[in-house]
């Protein structure tokens, strides 16, 4: 595979839907065919024209294309390591058309270790090289918390290098289970390795084995917040602006956290100028009904709990534990466009243990 390019141009009339777009792909797919089979033009003739329509259907969205076998192209549309984007990408593929000399892919698949070699800044990445540990923390036992060593890691090359491994493990695992599986990954030096090193071509059945054993744990726990008390703080910044933080007490005090390892956070913006930083009784009551909104849509019993809210700095913050970032990215995201004058932002990632929540405590 080859020819990974991130999509920008918007010289291309209008593409407003997955199904436009996959209407104009047909219509051009023997001609993009036939330039990535034959080395044509490809710049020009497949990439930029690629870019113009899927950066007109949503930003973010990258592709990698290149011939799977003599007969078949392949065409891989991914996200780049952008958790909100998954969604988006899986449902765009998924409405895909059959088409005989071409492979439809949503995200980058992991790859066979034998298959993996990559090339940067003059050094290697491959199976002999690159070796991996795991970091046990006693007060966090189901993190995957990973360091990676390169044989010729040095403290000059580590941010280099570093990079290096990324792109080797995004190949190897493949983009998904890059982003699901590690919580946490760090880089260091063979001789700063503080645990036996394990070569890299185990880390799957590594990854597997913790998977496996995680599901075990959790599997089906689901909470109701019901009958849940929540508490109110009252608190001031050094500069004198009120903060206010309605919390789900009990909810916070739960031992199964990591059954629900997503966290989302919404922010709102709003203009606070006449309340020292805090909501007019207008946007106090559109940002509550907004918040009721989401709580229809991201049920507890669906695996998606409200952990409560933040208010104060001209800004609305909402807090939410998943099981799955998927349904959360999708209404997240329309939320954003559905109230534009707010100017609201979000941000979805692993934290099994709740820690964004610890300040609070």
């Amino acid at each position: 595979m080859s020819f990974l390019k991130k999509l920008f141009s918007k010289e291309q009339p209008v593409i407003d839907s997955n199904a436009a777009f996959w209407a104009w792909f047909r219509e051009n797919e023997k001609t993009f065919f036939k330039v990535l089979k034959n080395k044509g033009d490809v710049e020009n003739d497949f990439f930029a024209k690629m870019s113009d329509q899927l950066d007109q259907l949503r930003e973010g969205y990258y592709f990698v294309a290149g011939m799977n076998d003599e007969q078949t192209a392949e065409l891989i549309i991914t996200a780049d390591g952008n958790l909100k984007n998954v969604a988006f990408v899986e449902a765009l593929i998924a409405e895909a058309p059959s088409l005989p000399n071409w492979k439809l892919t949503a995200l980058k698949p992991e790859l066979d270790i034998e298959n993996v070699e990559i090339a940067m800044s003059g050094l290697r990445y491959h199976k002999n090289n690159i070796f991996f540990y795991s970091n046990i923390d006693e007060n966090y036992p189901d993190e995957i918390d990973l360091t990676f060593v390169h044989s010729d890691m040095t403290e000059e090359n580590k941010e280099a290098i570093s990079n290096g491994i990324y792109v080797f493990l995004d190949n190897y695992l493949g983009e998904l289970s890059l982003m699901e599986d590690i919580d946490s990954l760090e880089f260091t030096t063979p001789q700063n390795a503080t645990e036996e090193l394990i070569p890299i071509e185990k880390l799957k059945g590594f990854l597997n084995w913790r998977k496996k054993e995680f599901i075990e744990k959790y599997d089906g726990i689901r909470y109701n917040t019901d009958n849940d008390s929540y508490n109110v703080l009252e608190a001031e910044t050094p500069d004198g602006i009120p903060m206010m933080a309605a919390l789900n007490a009990e909810l916070l005090e739960w031992d199964s956290k990591a059954s629900h390892p997503w966290m989302g956070v919404l922010v709102f913006n709003y203009d606070g100028s006449e309340g020292n930083g805090m909501p007019s009784d207008n946007d106090y009551q559109q940002l509550n009904s907004i918040e009721d909104e989401l709580m229809v849509l991201l049920k507890d019993e669906d695996g998606y709990l409200n952990l409560g809210r933040e208010t104060g700095q001209n800004q609305r913050k909402v807090y939410f534990a998943c099981k799955d970032f998927r349904k959360p990215s999708i209404h997240f995201d329309a939320i954003e466009k559905q109230y534009p004058q707010y100017k609201v932002e979000f941000s979805l990632y692993k934290d099994k243990y709740w820690r964004t929540m610890e300040r609070f405590a």
